[in-house]
C-alpha cells in the first residue's frame, strides 16, 4: 500500500481546535484553520462543545480535500480527559473540563484508593487532571453512569470513533497522569479495578496503528474517499516528541509549547521523577516511559499578555538585565514546580505596558522551562516544538540556562507533523533549524542574569 502523504491533523488544544493539513514529503503545513476551545458552563458540569468541534472539523476536511486532497486522518488532544460511551456509541455524559473546580472536593476520598506513584508514574494532581480523579467524582454524581457507560476511550480515541466508528485508545494518552496505566509494565494499574472499568476500558494501541477507514457517512459529508485511512492518535506533548524518537544518536530533550509547556528527556540516566516536584512519567507513542515536567507555560502567557508592552528594543533587554527586572513564580499557581506559590516582581512592579514586562516574562518562561529540564535530568540537545519557538528571547535564555543546544520546529503547530508522521514506517530526520543567539544579546549578562532569578526562587 502506498503510504498516504497530505496528512488531515485533528489537534484540540485546551485552548484552541486546530485542522491543519500537513505534506509529509515536505514536512510542511499545507493549510492551517481554528477556533477556540470555549468549554461550555451548562449543566450538568464544564465541559467540552464537541458538537460545535465536529462541525468545524468536518468543513475543515471539506475544504482540505477540495483544494488539496486528503490522503489520511491523525488525531492528537490535549490528555487528562476520557469519553464515555452508551451501548448505542453515544456519550453517555458531556465530556467533562479537567479544570473543573468542583472535582477538588473529592480528593480526600480519592486519595484513599489511588495507587502509588511508584506504580502509576502518576502525581496527585489538581481538581481532574487525574483522569480516576474525574472518573471517580462522575460516578458519584450520577449513580447510573457506571451502568450505562460501555466503554471508556481516551480523548483521540472519540474523535477517531466519531470518524470510524472503532473504539479504542492509546497507549501515550492512558499514560498521561491518568492513574490507570502504570508505565513499567505497559498495562492497566491497579486503579481500573478500584474504580470497577476494567471490563469497560477500550482497548489499547499503540499511537501508529490505523484502527479503521472513515465511515460513509463522514464521506458524504467531507467528499473524502471512502478507503481514507484513520490512525488511533496520540497525546499532543506525545505527537511533539515523535518525529525525534529514532532520529537523534544520542540524549536529548523535546519541550512541547502551548497551554502546556511539557518537558520530556529521552535517554537521561539516573532520572529521580517525584510526584513532589510535579515531575511524572509520560509514555510514547510506542509505550515507553519518558520521564517528564509541565507547567501551563501558555496559560500564563495569556494571563500577562493583557498588562504586556509595546514591541520591546535592545535597550530594553539592557535595562531588564542591568537592573534585574524579574518576574517570579508562579503566575498560574495551580501546577508547575514552583505550585503554590504566589507571582511577584522584583526589585518593582513595572509600569503597566511597559516593553521590560515582555522581556521579563520571556525569561521567565525560560527559566520555569529550565526548572522542568532540570528536574528530569536533562541530558544533550533541547528541541522546542510550538508557539515558543518563535519567541527569540526565551531560546536564548533557555539555550544559556541549561548550558545546551537548542534547535527549534520550523512547523506552525508544534504537534501536527508529529501526528502526520504517525503514518511513515520509518521517520525521516525532521526539518528544524539550529538556534543562534542574536548578537546584541548579553550572553554574560543574561547568565548572571538566571542565576540571581534562580537564587531568588530558591
Amino acid at each position: 500500500m502506498t503510504t498516504p502523504n497530505n496528512i488531515a491533523v485533528i489537534d484540540i488544544g485546551k485552548t484552541n481546535v486546530k485542522l491543519a493539513l500537513v505534506d509529509l514529503n515536505t514536512q510542511t503545513e499545507l493549510a492551517v484553520v481554528t477556533r477556540p476551545n470555549h468549554v461550555l458552563s451548562q449543566a450538568p458540569y464544564p465541559h467540552f462543545d464537541v458538537d460545535g468541534h465536529w462541525k468545524f472539523l468536518l468543513k475543515g476536511l471539506r475544504d482540505f480535500n477540495c483544494e488539496f486532497g486528503v490522503d489520511g486522518i491523525s488525531v492528537t488532544t490535549h490528555g487528562a480527559c476520557v469519553a464515555l460511551l452508551d451501548s448505542s456509541g453515544e456519550l453517555a455524559a458531556p465530556i467533562l473540563d479537567y479544570e473543573h473546580t468542583a472535582i477538588q472536593s473529592i480528593q480526600e476520598e480519592y486519595g484513599r484508593i489511588r495507587p502509588n506513584f511508584e506504580e502509576t508514574g502518576s502525581p496527585a494532581l489538581s481538581n481532574g487532571l487525574n483522569v480516576g480523579a474525574q472518573l471517580f467524582w462522575l460516578f458519584q454524581q450520577d449513580l447510573t453512569l457506571l451502568e450505562r457507560t460501555q466503554s471508556i476511550l481516551t480523548y483521540p480515541q472519540y474523535w477517531v470513533h466519531r470518524l470510524t466508528g472503532v473504539a479504542t485508545s492509546d497507549v501515550s494518552s492512558l499514560g498521561c497522569h491518568t492513574d490507570i496505566w502504570d508505565p513499567l509494565k505497559k498495562d492497566y494499574s491497579s486503579m481500573v479495578d478500584a474504580l470497577a472499568i476494567r471490563s469497560k476500558l477500550a482497548e489499547p494501541k499503540n499511537s501508529n496503528e490505523v484502527v479503521g477507514h472513515i465511515l460513509p457517512a463522514i464521506c458524504t459529508l467531507t467528499d473524502l474517499p471512502a478507503n481514507t485511512p484513520v490512525v488511533c492518535g496520540v497525546h499532543d506533548s506525545n505527537a511533539s516528541l515523535f518525529p525525534y524518537l529514532n532520529s537523534q544518536s544520542s540524549s536529548f530533550s523535546v519541550v512541547s509549547t502551548g497551554t502546556w509547556v511539557i518537558a520530556m528527556g529521552i535517554g537521561s540516566q539516573g532520572v529521580k521523577t517525584s510526584e513532589y516536584n510535579e515531575t511524572f512519567i509520560n509514555v510514547d507513542a510506542f509505550g515507553n516511559p519518558v520521564p517528564s515536567a509541565r507547567f501551563m507555560g501558555g496559560r500564563e502567557y495569556e494571563i500577562m499578555k493583557s498588562s504586556l508592552g509595546s514591541e520591546y528594543t535592545n535597550s530594553d533587554i539592557s535595562d531588564v538585565l542591568e537592573n534585574g527586572v524579574m518576574l517570579l513564580p508562579a503566575v498560574e499557581p495551580s501546577a508547575g514546580p514552583f505550585k503554590g506559590r504566589q507571582h511577584k516582581w522584583l526589585p518593582d512592579i513595572p509600569a503597566d505596558d511597559a516593553p521590560q514586562r515582555s522581556v521579563a516574562l520571556s525569561f521567565y518562561l525560560a527559566l520555569v522551562t529550565s526548572t522542568c529540564l532540570n528536574a528530569i535530568e536533562h541530558d544533550g540537545v533541547i528541541i522546542v516544538e510550538g508557539p515558543f519557538a518563535k519567541n527569540e528571547l526565551y531560546l536564548s535564555m533557555l539555550s544559556l540556562a541549561t548550558n545546551s543546544e537548542v534547535l527549534v520546529s520550523s512547523g506552525q503547530t508544534g504537534t501536527s507533523l508529529g501526528a502526520a508522521m504517525l503514518f511513515l514506517k520509518e521517520l525521516p530526520s525532521p526539518k528544524n533549524t539550529k538556534h543562534v543567539s542574536d548578537t546584541s544579546f548579553n550572553s554574560v549578562a543574561m547568565r548572571a542574569y538566571a542565576e540571581k532569578w534562580f537564587s531568588a526562587v530558591a
